[in-house]
């Protein structure tokens, strides 16, 4: 089962977009997975934790009703673009922490862990988003990660951290892969390195395929070439391990 989580700033979006462009239906589409996309509380509907809450209770509900549907729920990956990767993160990172199961939904004996994260420049660190060029002042009680917390990200930065997925990094965490463009000027670049390492350096698989000169978006190819080799290798046993690289897009 691949779960995707859509991106809009925590703000708006909704599961509609698993659709546009492509993405999920590509991996449908192969006869190997299902596919699921799912809604989050806005946060001009509840300030954080409510959207990890959420995702939480959407995996639990997935995970209840593999049978009914006939999928296996015991492998389950999350996939999600900008806010949507930062769930999806978060989803990765907080494993097996109770703390943040929240109390959303009907099945709490099922478990909310995810086997695989496939992460689209999603952000890691609230606090050190301002540190390299954005066209957004993070640091702003306008700024979309302000609005999620409900209050300026400087002015409570415990919580910063705690929705930040690079404070909640250990060992035995599933594999990761991460996309990011090096022009990305929403969410920067320094946000999937600085994770990648993180987790790397404790002891976990993570991949970090960098796009020199891409925005806030990635080629519809990208499904293709990384994320379905990504599945399948760490799904089914097939095929071979995707490795970090550096890709210069075609002009």
């Amino acid at each position: 089962m691949i779960v995707w989580i859509h991106g809009g700033g925590w703000r708006q979006g909704s599961k509609e977009s698993g659709g546009h462009p492509p993405r999920l239906p590509k991996i449908v589409e192969t006869g190997r997975y299902f596919g699921a996309s799912i809604n989050y509380r806005l946060s001009a509907e509840q300030n954080w934790p409510a959207q990890l809450f959420d995702c939480k209770a959407a995996i639990r509900w997935l995970r209840a009703k593999s049978y009914k549907y006939g999928y296996d729920g015991r492998r389950i990956s999350v996939w999600g673009s900008s806010a949507g990767g930062h769930l999806a993160l978060m989803l990765g990172t907080t494993n097996g922490k109770k703390e943040w199961e929240g109390s959303v939904g009907s099945f709490k004996k099922y478990s909310s862990e995810v086997q695989s994260v496939i992460n689209y420049y999603g952000p890691s660190e609230f606090l050190k988003m301002d540190n390299h060029p954005s066209i957004i002042v993070h640091s702003s009680p306008n700024s979309p990660e302000s609005k999620l917390l409900g209050r300026a990200i400087g002015e409570v930065p415990k919580m910063a951290k705690q929705a930040s997925p690079f404070h909640h990094v250990k060992e035995g965490l599933p594999p990761f892969i991460h996309f990011h463009g090096t022009k990305d000027m929403l969410v920067p670049y320094n946000q999937s390195f600085i994770l990648h390492q993180k987790i790397l350096s404790h002891k976990n698989d993570s991949r970090l395929i960098t796009v020199r000169g891409g925005g806030h978006k990635m080629p519809e190819n990208f499904t293709e070439k990384f994320v379905l080799p990504f599945l399948d290798f760490h799904f089914l046993g097939i095929g071979t391990p995707v490795n970090s690289q550096e890709i210069v897009p075609n002009n």
